[in-house]
């Protein structure tokens, strides 16, 4: 394969992305993320509607948000805006489970100390030491529709970002403080949180970004038929 060739380029940014947990200080310019987001809106959506909406915070906001993301939700404070999976089975568990082993077994976090685990679990409302997150929202009217298109924008924010040396977590559990989020950025209630994706530059000295995930055949997902 030619290494230069379009699917040559777009299979090493698939290879190189991965979920970063553990980020430096420094921000992000301004005009390397205006390219990014240049880059995710040729997303592609349903009927060309393009849902999305993107809220960004850098320097004294992210540390605002940040400080809001760790306080205790409020009794009576409504959830995700999405309804969670009903339940991870078969093989969607195993795959589960092998990815939260692997990111305990790197930050030595031995498995069963549930305290632990719920430390790192809230790195998320820490968003990982990110400078920025963007919280990404669609239409209320759009329903399931618009999450699905915003799942498109979601993945090409990502291998944007990877392209321009970025890196990035995208974090369904920002999504469970969708009230808070919604005060903090003033969104209407016409909008629905979809996720939040931190980004930065990573800590690549940081144990908890030295594993990767793995990825089933095609054959596991893929299947032709031919007559």
């Amino acid at each position: 394969m030619n290494p230069s060739s379009p699917s040559a380029v777009l299979n090493e940014l698939l290879a190189q992305r991965h979920s970063c947990r553990a980020f430096l200080t420094d921000p992000v310019p301004r005009e390397v993320q205006e390219r990014l987001l240049q880059m995710a809106q040729r997303t592609a959506s349903w009927c060309n509607s393009q849902p999305w909406q993107v809220h960004i915070t850098e320097g004294a906001a992210t540390e605002r948000l940040r400080d809001a993301l760790q306080t205790t939700p409020q009794q009576g404070e409504s959830g995700a805006d999405f309804p969670w999976p009903r339940e991870y089975r078969g093989v969607y568990q195993e795959r589960r489970r092998e990815c939260g082993f692997a990111l305990y077994d790197s930050v030595g976090i031995a498995r069963g100390d549930r305290e632990a685990s719920a430390r790192q679990g809230q790195e998320n409302f820490r968003l990982f030491g990110a400078p920025h997150v963007a919280i990404i929202t669609s239409d209320d009217a759009l329903e399931v529709y618009g999450a699905i298109d915003c799942g498109a924008y979601v993945s090409n924010f990502l291998l944007a970002a990877t392209s321009l040396g970025v890196a990035t977590i995208p974090q369904a559990a920002l999504a469970s403080r969708s009230q808070a989020l919604r005060k903090f950025f003033g969104l209407g209630d016409d909008r629905r949180v979809v996720c939040g994706i931190s980004f930065g530059y990573a800590d690549v000295g940081h144990p908890a970004n030295a594993f990767r995930t793995s990825r089933a055949e095609v054959s596991a997902a893929a299947a032709w038929i031919a007559t």
